[in-house]
């Protein structure tokens, strides 16, 4: 979100679950709806990012739902290391995840943000909370150094 902000953007956030974008931002008078993806996954020289849901709990029916490149304009994504990405939703490949840190999706690449490690947690920080942070923190949160 501070990346869009920074650009000019007015940002909305849905209320409520939205199955196909986390996040709307209005920029230059143009609405685009943006899928959020954070990943810490390492994989032979790449970050691996998941672009389907697989379930999540228990009752999990077996139903893989995978990003609809025609409900969704652009993918951010933000791995652990902070390296960025704005992707066009066409330009996505992958049924169930993507490789980024290659030359496909390098011009793509925006500037580096911030790691996604909790300072001294070694893990990832959680991304949902760290949105809510931003949008209903304090000032500085949304044009500090966070998601």
């Amino acid at each position: 979100m501070q990346w869009l902000v920074d650009l000019g953007a007015s940002i909305a956030i849905p209320v409520g679950h939205s199955p196909h974008w986390d996040l709307v931002a209005d920029l230059e008078g143009n609405v685009l709806r943006v899928q959020v993806k954070t990943s810490a996954y390492w994989r032979n020289g790449r970050w691996e990012i998941a672009v389907c849901t697989k379930g999540g709990n228990q009752s999990w029916s077996g139903v893989v739902k995978r990003l609809d490149s025609a409900r969704y304009d652009y993918l951010f994504v933000h791995v652990a290391d902070g390296r960025r990405w704005f992707i066009p939703s066409s330009e996505v490949g992958g049924r169930n995840a993507i490789r980024l840190g290659g030359p496909k999706y390098a011009p793509f690449e925006i500037e580096c943000g911030p790691p996604l490690l909790e300072p001294g947690a070694g893990r990832v920080a959680n991304a949902a909370s760290t949105i809510a942070d931003a949008v209903w923190g304090d000032a500085r949160v949304v044009k500090g150094t966070r998601l």
